[in-house]
């Protein structure tokens, strides 16, 4: 006697989909993208999810199923509520503005400025400076909505020498595969952004894969003893430094058993930056990776990843949808009735002789006998009901989510008696933003942080002059004022 195996993970809340239990199964309709031979096993339920929520985001979550082998979810109407919800927490997570503030920043201007007031101030302003110029704002709506989603969004920094200042780029979370030696460890010590790309047959080019990493290991591999003085941390040499190796593999190339960590390095074709200079193992002069993983929650022990905000609803989005379905086919015969005629005189076809159709419409004229009758079937209570349907699962949604009917502007103003109790039907709300942003809280003070670094190390002396005294954050995003 067979037992199913119950997998209790940071995506089980998506197990009720056959497509997720069937995610890893060769010639998936759904997930075609999984049967890549280099993707590591361990990834593939996170994979899937993600697939899973951006299907409900784009409102193709019934062409999923379809593919799937559920042929009626084909038909399944799906209005847009899953992006809505998204939508409203982002706008409220990150609030009308964004902003940098460094501590003590704000005693600058006193007439008696505290120790350090100054400093902070001119690091505030050439890390605002630099914000402007790498369109930080913009950057943060590309992380966060992804992180708001999916659960996941991953910044990449990186120095730029004709610039001469770091550079800022968001990846999709599907491309991010760290590596942890130790599951302690605060931070990866080995970093995967990976992706596929296409056949181009026009320029001659087969489908290949692509993978950036970014390695902590020794200064030099030959002499461990070998240390390196980071200006950032004076007075305490290092041993570590990171690598960046971008390469690609054709498929083709690439045989089963070869995972992401184990790709054939004979095979590999490294890439080479404008200088001349090849990717393969460059010490980029760091001694951390810069990478930040930004989770939408606060992971479970022995977790890494966020939950996304549709992560408690995706059944109650998926019965709204079929309600809408049903509501609309109720429409249809509410709107165009389905009528029943005794003793009625059929208009004939004169070229085949047969009774034509009578059709429901305006200014219809139809003659009856003296006893003819005509009954009209009346499917308004029907559609009255699954309208109440909808507004329940819609109330469901919102107390579940946590996003709050008030939130999503669906409450009767008429219904609030006072702005206390607004306030209050807001708290729900208040408090699943509160844990958002200190989730995203040291996430945000070590990407500045580690611009400071870039700058330090290129520049010479750093943003400040003075190494990594204060903590930067973004002030909407991070935390409130």
């Amino acid at each position: 006697m067979g037992l199913r195996q119950l997998v209790i993970d940071a995506w089980s809340w998506l197990r009720y989909k056959p497509v997720m239990a069937e995610a890893h199964r060769p010639g998936n309709n759904a997930f075609p993208e999984l049967a890549a031979t280099w993707l590591p096993a361990e990834e593939l339920r996170r994979l899937a999810a993600y697939k899973v929520l951006s299907a409900y985001d784009n409102n193709q979550a019934g062409q999923l199923a379809a593919a799937s082998g559920d042929e009626t979810a084909i038909e399944r109407r799906e209005l847009g509520d899953a992006a809505k919800l998204v939508d409203t927490a982002l706008g409220y997570l990150l609030g009308s503005e964004q902003k940098i503030a460094v501590e003590g920043a704000e005693h600058a201007e006193a007439e008696v400025p505290k120790p350090g007031a100054t400093e902070a101030a001119a690091l505030q302003e050439r890390l605002r400076t630099w914000a402007d110029k790498e369109l930080l704002t913009l950057r943060i709506q590309q992380a966060e909505r992804p992180a708001v989603l999916l659960g996941d969004s991953v910044y990449v920094l990186a120095w730029n020498p004709d610039k001469q200042r770091p550079t800022l780029r968001v990846y999709d979370p599907g491309f991010y595969f760290p590596q942890w030696e130790d599951e302690d460890a605060d931070f990866p010590s080995r970093v995967h952004l990976a992706w596929e790309l296409p056949e181009d047959r026009e320029a001659g080019l087969q489908a290949r894969m692509r993978r950036v990493t970014y390695e902590l290991g020794p200064v030099s591999e030959d002499d461990e003893s070998l240390v390196r003085q980071y200006s950032w941390n004076p007075g305490r040499p290092s041993n570590v430094t990171c690598y960046l190796t971008d390469a690609e593999w054709l498929l083709e190339d690439i045989k089963r058993g070869q995972t992401l960590d184990r790709l054939p390095m004979d095979k590999a074709s490294f890439r080479v930056r404008p200088d001349g200079t090849e990717l393969n193992r460059l010490d980029l002069m760091i001694d951390f990776v810069p990478v930040v993983h930004i989770a939408n929650t606060i992971p479970d022990g022995g977790e890494h990843w966020g939950r996304s905000v549709l992560a408690r609803v995706p059944q109650a989005l998926d019965e709204l949808a079929a309600t809408d379905s049903d509501s609309s086919a109720a429409s249809a015969t509410t709107g165009t009735p389905i009528i029943g005629l005794a003793g009625a005189r059929l208009p004939v076809d004169r070229a085949t002789g047969r009774p034509q159709e009578l059709q429901v419409k305006a200014g219809a004229v139809w003659q009856l006998g003296e006893t003819g009758r005509m009954d009209a079937l009346d499917t308004s209570p029907q559609l009255a009901e699954l309208r109440a349907r909808v507004d329940h699962l819609l109330e469901r949604i919102a107390a579940n989510s946590r996003v709050t009917a008030a939130g999503l502007g669906t409450l009767d103003a008429t219904e609030v008696p006072s702005g206390y109790a607004l306030k209050l039907a807001l708290g729900p709300l208040d408090a699943l933003v509160g844990m958002m942003r200190l989730a995203r809280e040291h996430k945000y003070r070590l990407l500045f942080k580690m611009v400071q670094r870039l700058y330090s190390g290129r520049a010479g002396g750093g943003l400040d002059g003075r190494g990594l005294a204060s903590g930067a954050a973004v002030v909407g995003a991070a935390h409130t004022d």
